[in-house]
């Protein structure tokens, strides 16, 4: 009986860290499969910070890699990919509050991971500054904000979850397969947390467990 309850026990523990992969994304999966793909002297971006997990006060992130084997180079912006040189990819994505099971159960059922949850885009001038700007200059606004330099300062952010994605991109903005991704969340002050899910929904952090 003991070695029944250990095993569904051991199961559930990790349903619910799949699951928490799929909603929230997994930085150090990610992490690892750049790494594992990576081959000596090719380019490579790895988050400084947010630390992935990390919880703060502050309505306002700002984002920091490091990059090597890669070049940024701000005048060639737009230009005629060369080897190893270009810009960078900064993507911001609110998790959503409360998860509907069904998207949630595709998302676990998904054997690439392409149901996982996304969430509304930060990538617009009004939170993303200058970088946003430029995005909506080149139309990418909404998807991405472009940067030649490796940091990025989000501000006006709403308590919540998020999920950063960092791409290399070359010249003309087209990616590269080295990319990073972490989470964070903006804490709610004391009692002024998100109101109870509606319409058969649960908490994302309920129907993933708890946030890592």
């Amino acid at each position: 009986m003991r070695i029944r309850k250990a095993t569904v026990a051991a199961v559930l523990l990790g349903a619910a860290a799949l699951a928490l992969a799929l909603v929230f994304g997994g930085h150090e999966e990610t992490k690892a499969t750049v790494a594992s793909e990576a081959e000596p002297g090719q380019p490579t971006v790895e988050i400084i910070s947010p630390r992935n997990g990390s919880r703060q006060s502050s309505h306002a992130a700002v984002v920091k890699v490091a990059i090597t084997n890669f070049q940024l180079a701000p005048r060639q912006f737009g230009q005629e990919p060369q080897l190893n040189q270009g810009n960078l990819r900064f993507s911001l994505n609110r998790i959503p509050d409360c998860v509907d099971p069904v998207k949630l159960q595709r998302a676990i059922n998904s054997p690439i991971g392409k149901g996982r949850l996304i969430g509304a885009s930060l990538d617009y001038p009004e939170y993303a500054g200058p970088n946003g700007i430029l995005a909506e200059r080149i139309g990418s606004a909404g998807n991405y904000s472009p940067a030649t330099r490796p940091v990025i300062f989000y501000h006006d952010l709403a308590p919540g979850f998020y999920r950063v994605i960092v791409n290399l991109a070359q010249n003309n903005g087209s990616t590269i397969p080295a990319h990073a991704v972490t989470t964070f969340q903006v804490t709610p002050r004391p009692g002024h947390g998100p109101g109870p899910c509606k319409g058969g929904k649960v908490p994302s952090t309920q129907a993933a467990g708890n946030f890592r």
